[in-house]
């Protein structure tokens, strides 16, 4: 890697540890940064402690997992499709998650099981993923992208509408819940949540970056990528798998957070290129780092109430989007 593009990096986790230091920092109780690292450190009060270590530390480390994983998976997404308009929604994962998730909701299976929830969520995105590779093989041979566009909205179109009509039957009380979750939220963030998605996201990633290279070559075309020794089907399997996982682990433990997978990379692509060996690493960064600042104005801008961070994502990014998309233009 060139030091330039490491020195990009570098201000990019600058950004992300500027971030992290200040969600540490602000919420109900106002923290000085010195009373943060000392409570980290295990010194302090207990009180100080419990609010460092057990609320806010677990909740800006899975934000910045949240963040980096949409980022990348969008990333993925982007170069498998050819398409920079490419994010989880339009292949399904999301909204078979969402089915998952309000079904468990409105059946009130979260009243038994805490973990009901997240593990429905799952289980939806992994139905959502086969079924789309299951139509977008049988309409044509290999791993055809365009079919399997077609095949991602419309499973995406069909859980849409299982989630109204699951929602038609639902109480107010539910229906307010199961809506509240499709919006996205990190209030329930522990160390467990943490710990899974880092099991899964560090493997994810270092095999996506594996695939960096393979990527830049389908980007090319597939006939010349495979001239040069890609095995593109096999490649195109591999990511799509992997970065539908990848989102479906998110999703299991924040909800569903939209934009992010899709201005993120986009935004990358547009101020350094779309070389996919540093796209996807700058991805990670940034989507982390941006997820983190969204979450910490969700829980602190109507504070004692919180916003959902899926609103946030998207009144926050559509305008720093669209300034990107115009500076470019000139």
């Amino acid at each position: 890697m060139t030091p330039r593009r490491v020195a990009r990096l570098a201000l990019l986790l600058i950004i992300a540890a500027f971030v992290f230091g200040v969600s540490m920092t602000i919420g109900a109780a106002h923290l000085p940064l010195r009373e943060v690292i000392a409570a980290l450190g295990g010194a302090g009060d207990e009180t100080t402690r419990a609010i460092v270590l057990h609320l806010r530390l677990p909740r800006a480390v899975l934000a910045l997992l949240v963040g980096g994983a949409l980022g990348l998976a969008g990333a993925v997404f982007q170069a498998l499709l050819r398409n920079p308009l490419a994010e989880p929604w339009v292949l399904g994962v999301s909204g078979g998650a969402a089915v998952g998730a309000v079904t468990a909701v409105v059946l009130g299976w979260s009243l038994l099981a805490p973990w009901s929830v997240p593990l429905a969520a799952f289980a939806g995105a992994l139905l959502a993923i086969l079924l789309v590779l299951r139509i977008a093989t049988y309409a044509a041979s290999g791993l055809d992208t365009r079919v399997l566009i077609l095949a991602g909205l419309v499973v995406a179109a069909f859980f849409n509408a299982v989630i109204q009509l699951l929602l038609t039957f639902a109480s107010g009380e539910t229906f307010r819940s199961a809506l509240f979750w499709m919006m996205g939220s990190l209030a329930a963030a522990d160390w467990t949540s943490v710990v899974l998605l880092t099991a899964y996201m560090l493997p994810a990633m270092a095999a996506l970056l594996l695939m960096a290279r393979p990527l830049n070559l389908l980007a090319v075309g597939e006939e010349t990528a495979l001239y040069l020794g890609t095995r593109v089907e096999r490649v195109k399997l591999a990511s799509y798998l992997i970065a539908s996982l990848l989102v479906a682990a998110t999703v299991a433990v924040s909800g569903i957070i939209g934009f992010v997978g899709l201005i993120v990379p986009h935004a990358i692509r547009l101020m350094w290129g779309s070389d996919h060996q540093l796209l996807f690493p700058a991805s990670v960064l940034l989507g982390g780092g941006f997820l983190l600042a969204a979450d910490t104005a969700a829980r602190t801008v109507a504070a004692p109430a919180e916003l959902p961070l899926g609103v946030i994502t998207a009144l926050v990014g559509v305008p720093l989007f669209v300034l990107l998309l115009t500076r470019r233009a000139v």
